[in-house]
């Protein structure tokens, strides 16, 4: 099988090594340490943590928002949640359940996997750089954050599949390559979950809450900024 064997960043014992068949969850814990632990790690200590806002889409202005609301409510007496059901997820898990949405796109439309890997030899969303971040969340090297290129290798592993094609692939909007994977067209998995806007979801992207415009109703992007929560301590 074609495919590539990169190195995940600031963990130089974890490959991604595609020719590895086996993708369950035991499978890939085994071959991927860091990726031991429940998807949906409920947060035990929700009790003492109260929703203050649904802050949305944050855009270019992450680590601004980060600064600011160490000093409104001071460093570890806030945190970012995601609802789910009757959990709330921590960062780590809600990307699991992101991620999964891939997966499950990837794996009932197999003729959109089939282009995919054979088409790119990988994908990036905000630059090329992105793929130095290989299959870890926490490489975020550019100021928007790119996750749904990192959850796409992980669902084309999970399919059992490596990339084979000829050059990286952008995913992003309106006029790139792959914009058909982009996190704004691709359904989420669990519908059903995903929280209704009564106004209250803010926008400090200034992007006009974009995925609405460009995308589907229900999909991944919906998720990720409608059930994004900001929690302080009681």
């Amino acid at each position: 099988m074609g495919g590539y064997e990169r190195e995940i960043s600031g963990k130089p014992n974890l490959t991604f090594r595609p020719e590895h068949r086996d993708t369950t969850e035991e499978a890939l814990a085994r071959l991927y340490p860091a990726r031991l632990g429940p998807c949906l790690a409920k947060i035990q200590d929700s009790k003492d943590w109260v929703t203050i806002e649904r802050p949305g889409y944050f855009g270019k202005k992450r680590d601004e928002l980060i600064v600011r609301w160490n000093k409104e409510h001071g460093e570890g007496n806030w945190r970012l949640v995601w609802n789910f059901g009757d959990n709330f997820l921590d960062r780590p898990a809600s990307l699991r359940v992101y991620e999964d949405a891939y997966y499950e796109f990837l794996k009932v439309n197999p003729q959109i996997l089939e282009w995919l890997v054979n088409t790119a030899s990988n994908v990036y969303d905000t630059a090329p750089s992105n793929v130095r971040a290989g299959l870890s969340y926490d490489v975020q090297e550019t100021p928007n954050a790119h996750l749904h290129d990192i959850a796409i290798r992980w669902a084309v592993l999970r399919n059992g599949e490596s990339f084979r094609g000829n050059h990286v692939m952008q995913v992003r909007g309106p006029g790139t390559e792959g914009e058909r994977l982009s996190p704004y067209l691709v359904p989420f998995h669990k519908p059903e979950l995903i929280l209704p806007d009564a106004g209250d979801v803010k926008d400090y992207g200034d992007k006009s809450k974009w995925w609405r415009k460009l995308g589907i109703p229900l999909s991944v992007e919906e998720f990720y900024q409608h059930n994004k929560q900001l929690q302080v301590r009681k």
